[in-house]
């Protein structure tokens, strides 16, 4: 295949409407709709594959400001954290790993393991119709990477003009500036979104090293509606990021901290199990590694200065979506064209780290009726290049060593037939991708809804997928000390799911549970204590797993309505983890979760309570204590499991007339966080230490309020 690099956003505008690519997520059209109402669902959408919405107004009550905040603390869905200082994080669908969930911006996929570390905390929420989250995999004719499921941003077209301000302030100098306008005409609309976040680095426990990532980031963006170009609805967005953060160290002086090479400005005595020094720590089985040497619990001083234990990023990143749809016969034809420019210039602990990503994606469909098949036929074509240079902490160049280039085209066809009058419906699907690397790959899938009656439904679903490992910020985005990576990997991911949903909607109650096997072959694994055989440099090799991993879990949520003005919600989720190999599941995870939630609505006022529960975790297996045991500053043991722990969630809002509000919000009320019981830090049998023993929050009681303006 030729080399495809088509230049800048201007040709991927012309593209938008001169034809190459596919529609918004119409794809409850395309790939999961039913084409006839069954009734109403508490959460799930009226299609066949089971799929959970958030409307705007959901976002409002929750008082989200970015798509990790709206999409955390739900069952099945969470957001997980995966570094205690520079505060990756990544969407967990049904308790896989974040890579496994593919983010669509109006049915479009244009991030990669690159964008979505540190990119999911800056997607704007601004003009957005509603948030789509379907679990399995194959969820998605267009996303056969998203192993655990994806998550699909609407966005919502205007139709009068609008103004919309939201000014919110916060604990920990925490400021949110929302702004948002739209301009209706005849046959269109045009949109403005900008938004400026902003939040201080958290220390809770004293010791001068931050828990919680502090972040100034700007977001703006434009979008258009057209509803009629030659027979074609178009619509697009263009949305730009200037994020930076930095974690370790307190402030927002990255220069000072990049200067700051030598010397300890931390106070390692402080904290739960504080070291006995403020110099440094303790190391169990002595500086040499080897237990009984004689200078087992010697203290291990820290002298890398206010760099070696902080990370920098500065994302810089331009996207660009836009599909358009006509009428074609008696179905339909769709095109859709996506665009990303991702830039990171990041500083880990002394490393240099800078990378480039581009990606393209293309898609074309059609939606045409059979006889009483209705039958959905697509290509699609993805292209993803990652360029990096960096430099070890010791100033040895290792650049490139994540480089990849994917080339990946793709067909699928998809099949819906409703039997016994509409009482059954079955949608089955397949596509066919020819990977640059891996080769072909076919990913199958097959939907059944059963129509118990109109309150009662049942969904059935099974299917497979696939994903190409990228970089290694899939599970690790600071193993840069390292000269190489050897990619050792020989085939793609697999997974294979299966799922049952039962879903009840009533006058009053509602309640939906669902039952979920994963299984997933091939997982791809790091190994960044590896050394090169003639060398002896430090390498990282990427691998896979030699068995299968499984996660089986199970849901139920159910909503009752107590008045016309309150609402109640209770669920719970339970899951179970099979694996063998330290490193497959890097990141703990309980295996209970418990929801309760109090909707108010009446009048002006606007009210929301919510708790999580959130049961134990096996800290010894997911973080391979066998292996690789690990320690306190002080030289006693991790915990070998978390406590379990509740936080609590309440925000009200009042509406002063129909252009004014007034909001008060808390997040975590009663103050719980993991600092209080254990550090996110920790330090092997040597005295080496890393920031990933993570399980509880990393931020306590936050406080914000607001006033809204909408005209």
């Amino acid at each position: 295949m030729q080399h495809f690099d088509p230049k800048p956003l201007s040709l991927a505008v012309l593209l938008a409407f001169a034809g190459p690519a596919l529609a918004d997520k119409q794809l409850g059209e395309i790939t999961v709709s039913s084409g006839k109402s069954v009734g109403a669902r508490p959460v799930l959408r009226d299609e066949i594959i089971a799929t959970e919405s958030l409307g705007a107004r959901e976002l409002e009550k929750t008082g989200a400001t970015m798509l990790t905040e709206a999409l955390d603390k739900r069952p099945g869905i969470s957001v997980q954290t995966e570094c205690s200082i520079c505060n990756v994080r990544n969407v967990v669908l049904n308790n896989l790993p974040g890579r496994y969930t593919t983010l669509l911006i109006d049915g479009i996929p244009i991030f990669s393991s690159v964008s979505t570390a540190y990119g999911l905390d800056s997607v704007s929420l601004g003009g957005v119709e509603r948030i789509d989250i379907s679990r399995g995999a194959g969820t998605s004719l267009i996303a056969p990477e998203a192993l655990a499921g994806s998550v699909n941003m609407v966005t919502r077209r205007p139709i009068k003009d609008e103004l919309l301000i939201n000014q919110q302030f916060g604990s920990f100098g925490h400021i949110n500036t929302d702004l948002f306008g739209a301009k209706t005409f005849a046959g269109g609309a045009l949109t403005a979104n900008f938004n400026h976040n902003a939040h201080d680095s958290v220390d809770a426990d004293g010791n001068k090293v931050s828990e919680y990532t502090g972040f100034k980031r700007n977001l703006g963006g434009i979008g258009y509606f057209i509803d009629d170009v030659g027979g074609f609805s178009i619509k697009g967005r263009l949305d730009i990021v200037d994020e930076k953060r930095m974690g370790g160290a307190m402030g927002d002086n990255y220069s000072k901290v990049k200067g700051d090479e030598t010397g300890n400005p931390f106070n390692w005595s402080k904290g739960k199990n504080g070291s006995p020094s403020a110099a440094g720590w303790v190391a169990v089985d002595g500086p040499d590694g080897i237990a009984g040497n004689g200078d087992d619990g010697s203290i291990v001083p820290y002298n890398d200065g206010l760099g070696g234990m902080s990370e920098i990023i500065f994302t810089d990143r331009q996207q660009f979506v836009s599909s358009a749809t006509r009428k074609l016969g008696d179905g339909t034809l769709r095109f859709a064209v996506g665009l990303a420019r991702h830039k990171q210039d990041s500083y880990y602990e002394h490393a240099i780290y800078k990378a480039e990503q581009t990606q393209y994606y293309l898609e074309t469909s059609t939606q045409q009726p059979l006889g009483a098949t209705l039958v959905t036929a697509g290509l699609t074509y993805r292209y993803e290049d990652l360029k990096s240079k960096g430099a070890m902490a010791n100033g040895t160049s290792n650049d490139g060593i994540d480089n990849y280039k994917y080339r990946t085209p793709g067909v699928f066809l998809q099949a819906y037939h409703a039997f016994l009058d509409g009482l059954v419906e079955v949608n089955g699907s397949v596509r066919h991708d020819d990977h640059n690397v891996f080769g072909g790959i076919t990913s199958p899938r097959l939907n059944v809804l059963w129509n118990h009656s109109h309150e009662l439904n049942s969904r059935f679903a099974v299917g497979r997928g696939f994903r190409a490992p990228t970089s290694f910020f899939e599970q690790d985005h600071g193993i840069l000390d390292t000269s190489r990576i050897v990619r050792e990997i020989k085939e793609a991911e697999i997974s294979d799911n299966a799922s049952y949903a039962l879903s009840y909607a009533g006058d009053r109650l509602a309640w939906v549970g669902s039952l979920n096997y994963n299984r997933i072959r091939n997982m791809a694994l790091l190994d960044s204590g590896a050394t090169d055989p003639i060398t002896g440099a430090a390498i990282t090799r990427f691998t896979s797993a030699r068995k299968p991993v499984t996660v089986i879990g199970a849901d139920i949520t159910l909503t009752y309505k107590l008045t016309p003005q309150l609402e109640t919600t209770v669920a719970a989720e339970h899951y179970k983890y099979r694996f063998s190999e330290a490193g497959t599941l890097a990141f703990a995870r309980p295996e209970t979760r418990a929801y309760l939630r109090l909707d108010y609505e009446s009048g002006p006022w606007t009210g929301m309570a919510r708790g999580t529960w959130t049961g134990p975790m096996d800290l010894k297996k997911f973080y391979d204590y066998a292996n690789t045991p690990r320690y306190n500053f002080d030289g006693t043991p991790k915990m070998d499991k978390s406590p379990s722990y509740w936080t609590v969630d309440m925000r009200g809002e009042y509406r002063i007339n129909k252009q004014w509000g007034l909001y008060l919000g808390v997040d975590n009320l009663f103050d719980f966080k993991q600092s209080d019981k254990e550090s996110m830090l920790w330090v092997d049998g040597a005295g080496n230490y890393d920031v990933t023993q993570i399980w509880g929050p990393n931020r306590g009681r936050f406080i914000y309020g607001g006033v809204k303006f909408a005209l």
